[in-house]
């Protein structure tokens, strides 16, 4: 679960080109929407994109969406959980 979220930091990085970040500065925890990293909706699509892409893992309930991306951690664990039943 570790190198996933480590892995998920860097990507999140590199597909949304937040040039400022590294991953060091994003908690496994923090919020990536409002107060977090401050993403946005056009940034849910490019995370959307991001788990189909790398993971293989689609997202069967567009109303899951808030719970899977709130953190680094919940993308990761919805990833583990999700990434062999869709494989």
């Amino acid at each position: 679960m570790e190198k996933l979220m480590a892995d998920l930091k860097a990507q999140i990085i590199e597909q949304l080109n937040l040039q400022e970040v590294k991953p060091a500065d994003i908690d496994n925890d923090e919020p990536l929407f409002k107060e977090g990293l401050g993403l946005d909706s056009i940034d849910a699509l490019e995370l959307i994109v991001l788990m189909q892409q790398y993971y293989n893992v689609r997202i069967a309930n567009p109303d899951d969406g808030p719970a899977i991306f709130k953190s680094v951690r919940s993308m990761a664990e919805y990833i583990t959980a999700h990434q062999s039943k869709q494989g």
